[in-house]
């Protein structure tokens, strides 16, 4: 189920982080190619001025250069470029990741739904069980939300649902893959404490920590997703008549240092950290248990000898 869900992730996430590479300035090239990202970025309808190509002394390009001016006022009518409409109308976004989504819908939403209920009514592990059913919430309101994915795709890229139903969508969304990492490295911590310090382990309050951990869990990813909640998501492309629900955002407010920076710091607190965690706690595990393996080797050895100095006596 996991596994499902980060591939649906992988294929529609690239991070926006890089969406602020490229176009840093206010005056970008038109004939310029895009990459094929997920977020990309719009320009606010009729908010150009020509730069008349005899004014650049020494110009023999034929590319138009444009100047944009950001309104003060918001806007929803953006304009985009071809890279840009060339995805939306593409087989990949269109076909193949609803039909990922499907699946994982199809899979995840009564997988999870036989997990909480295990959780609730068979499980004995109290500390345990709340981890596992804050993930398995976690994976629910993912795949709570995921009908509304397809049927935006597949119609698409067009979204009908309005602009508070695209915010709450998208905060689950990607809310939910840093929801999943966290608790994940909390569960490894858990883990590591019990296999390496076993006492330590034993004297924690597991059903507190848990409760705790989980709510901290729970509003920092809060706090995470709060700019996605704030910002406009939802904007109308001019071209192609079509309302997008954050696959397109206006130049004017990405542009913003506070966007890279909050981008930068998602990635590292939100995933590397997280990651580097896992990674130590399940390698030391391992070699503890491997430890543990030489040592009951070593006294089978031990008990083998004294049964035969005994048999032979």
């Amino acid at each position: 189920m996991k596994a499902l869900i980060l591939v649906a992730a992988g294929v529609m996430l690239l991070s926006p982080t890089f969406c602020q590479s490229g176009m840093e300035n206010d005056v970008r090239t038109l004939a310029e190619p895009t990459l094929p990202i997920k977020t990309f970025r719009g320009d606010p309808f009729d908010s150009f001025e020509d730069f008349p190509l005899s004014a650049i002394e020494g110009w023999t390009g034929t590319t138009t250069t444009v100047k944009i001016k950001c309104p003060e006022e918001s806007v929803s009518n953006l304009r985009v470029n071809n890279a840009t409409m060339g995805y939306l109308s593409s087989s990949l976004s269109t076909r193949l990741i609803p039909a990922i989504y499907i699946l994982v819908f199809a899979v995840g939403t009564p997988a999870n739904v036989v997990t909480l209920w295990m959780l609730f009514f068979r499980t004995r592990s109290i500390s345990m069980t709340i981890f596992y059913t804050s993930l398995a919430i976690a994976d629910f309101l993912f795949c709570v939300t995921l009908p509304f994915k397809i049927a935006y795709h597949l119609n698409g890229n067009n979204w009908i649902f309005g602009e508070v139903m695209c915010r709450a969508t998208t905060v689950i969304f990607y809310g939910n893959m840093y929801c999943s990492i966290l608790l994940l490295a909390c569960i490894s911590i858990s883990r590591y404490l019990a296999i390496i310090h076993p006492f330590t382990y034993r004297a924690l309050p597991k059903r507190t920590y848990a409760f705790v951990t989980c709510g901290l869990v729970w509003a920092m990813v809060f706090l995470y997703m709060l700019p996605f909640l704030i910002l406009k998501q939802e904007y109308y492309l001019v071209q192609q008549d079509i309302t997008t629900c954050h696959d397109v955002h206006n130049t004017c407010e990405s542009s913003s240092p506070f966007q890279l920076y909050y981008f930068i710091s998602l990635a590292f607190f939100g995933f590397l950290i997280p990651f580097v965690v896992i990674i130590y706690c399940y390698t030391a595990i391992i070699r503890r248990l491997n430890t543990y393996d030489d040592r009951w080797l070593c006294y089978v050895k031990v008990q083998l000898l004294v049964c035969l100095h005994d048999h032979s006596s």
